[in-house]
């Protein structure tokens, strides 16, 4: 697993005398004040000057053991213009930095610039850009930079300690408590991305979740026996090709008060997806590990809710099936009753995920009849074609909750854009030897796909996000350069602290 670093918060009470020094620089407004306590002799003043590093936001400028300074070497990050400077620029600027620092083993950042001194939660949220950058996934990997790994299994620190010299080191921790928590939870859904199939399969899925009762989640674990009771056979239907059996885990956080209505996050966790007889192309396949990214979502969202104690009464659940290939795996054509009633023709074995998908809505809407539900699946390769990378499909039969959805991807960085749904979309998913069937033609796919799910959430207020293009494969950025993006664990947990917690 990922060892982060260590976050501390102190005064600038002496010139840092090791490691890596990390300064802030304003664009063509120089470096602050405090710049004269680590560097008297004015050498990086000169060095900066030489190089006609400006400050833009985000550029670099490196200085090696400049003269009179004690420390080994200087980092200048780039702050653009101060008046700019939002939650979102200083997550990227602690990103930016440790990129910089991160074969140092520890770094102080120095946190300065001309004009008003940064707060307690510019600060916190730099952390956070720093703690997410500092991610690696290298747990298989025998040795690290050509070194071996200790007896523990870990490879060796890129950065074991960061020290941020800030005006009020005790509020800069008080903010950074709940950060850390987000940071912690976005690390666990970007592991469960990572790792492979043969390793994490429902069972061993079930079984990290299971964890989460640590930090005070009640974890249900229902099998195969309980699941077929209940009539899931749309989800059971799904992973009857594989010898794991398929789990449905119900995690529950009682944050706030007993009476309180819960909100629900629903999560996909196909955790290994062939295609079952409608078989993918080869070419690929090995990133299906991660279409269990929204499994991946609820289960990093519920830990961070758990670690930063949350104020909400909060249900998660996720899905948990193998789609492989054997003589017993469901073919094109087959009919499957799900647990709501509704009988399903499955035309294709690959649009898997709205079966999963099917029974975990039902369940959860029928058990805890939630305030709203939000789902999340690496559903379809359609949305990716309409919105690429950059944002996640949002489809909602509740205007506010889309509203309130993307205000916070935008508050996040994890954005969402809203997709339609109609009656017209509809029709295209009606069956003639059953209720509905699970794919439509060959345009709108992903629309057609939420249609499907919306069928299984009645009248409650509900979101499905499809992560496709945010949750695996993701584009690397100042704050991610992992395969497994974490996406949705900062996006829910701002959705909940801004709207729905006490």
């Amino acid at each position: 697993m990922h060892k982060p670093p260590s976050i501390a918060f102190a005064k600038l009470t002496a010139a840092p005398k090791s490691g890596a020094v990390v300064l802030l620089m304003a664009d063509k407004g120089g470096l602050g004040d405090a710049v004269g306590s680590v560097d008297p002799s004015g050498a990086l003043t000169r060095a900066a000057g030489a190089a006609k590093f400006t400050g833009k936001m985000a550029t670099r400028l490196e200085v090696w053991a400049p003269e009179g300074a004690q420390a080994d070497r200087f980092c200048i990050v780039g702050a653009g213009q101060v008046d700019k400077l939002d939650e979102q620029a200083w997550i990227r600027l602690g990103g930016v930095a440790c990129a910089m620092v991160q074969k140092a083993e520890q770094a102080a950042l120095v946190l300065d610039l001309p004009g008003e001194a940064p707060g307690a939660d510019a600060a916190a949220a730099f952390a956070l850009g720093f703690l997410l950058r500092s991610y690696s996934f290298d747990k298989y990997k025998t040795k690290k930079d050509g070194k071996e790994k200790d007896e523990e299994g870990e490879a060796p620190a890129k950065i074991a300690k960061l020290t941020i010299h800030c005006a009020d080191p005790s509020r800069a921790k008080k903010a950074f408590a709940d950060v850390d928590a987000v940071a912690a939870g976005v690390c666990v859904a970007r592991d469960l991305v990572n790792e492979p199939a043969n390793i994490l399969g429902p069972v061993e899925f079930a079984d990290r979740a299971k964890k989460l009762e640590d930090l005070g989640v009640r974890v249900e674990i229902l099998a195969e026996k309980e699941m077929k009771k209940l009539g899931m056979g749309a989800l059971l239907g799904v992973a009857q090709g594989s010898p794991r059996g398929a789990r449905l885990v119900v995690m529950h956080w009682n944050g706030g008060k007993g009476k309180d209505q819960p909100i629900a996050f629903v999560g996909k966790g196909v955790t290994f997806d062939t295609g079952g007889n409608s078989m993918k192309p080869a070419s690929g396949m090995e990133d299906m590990k991660g279409d269990m990214g929204g499994a991946a979502a609820v289960t990093g969202l519920m830990h961070a809710l758990a670690a930063r104690k949350a104020k909400v009464n909060v249900i998660g659940i996720i899905g948990l099936v193998e789609n492989a290939v054997d003589g017993h795996a469901q073919r094109p054509g087959d009919i499957v009753t799900s647990m709501s009633g509704q009988t399903i023709e499955v035309l294709n074995t690959d649009a898997e995920g709205r079966l999963v998908l099917a029974d975990a809505l039902w369940y959860c809407n029928d058990r805890f009849k939630p305030g709203f539900v939000i789902d999340l699946a690496t559903l379809t390769g359609a949305i990716m074609v309409a919105l690429g990378q950059a944002h996640a499909g949002l489809f909602s039969n509740d205007d506010a909750l889309a509203q309130r959805l993307f205000a916070a991807g935008h508050a996040t960085g994890e954005k969402v854009w809203r997709m339609p749904l109609g009656p017209e979309y509809d029709k295209l998913i009606e069956s003639k030897n059953a209720d509905m069937k699970n794919i439509g033609g060959r345009y709108g796919g992903a629309i057609t796909a939420a249609q499907f799910l919306q069928r299984f959430i009645k009248d409650t207020p509900w979101a499905h996000l499809d992560v496709a293009g945010t949750a695996m494969g993701s584009q690397a950025s100042d704050i991610n350069q992992s395969w497994g993006s974490g996406f949705g664990v900062r996006l829910l947990d701002r959705l909940i602290r801004d709207h729905y917690e006490a």
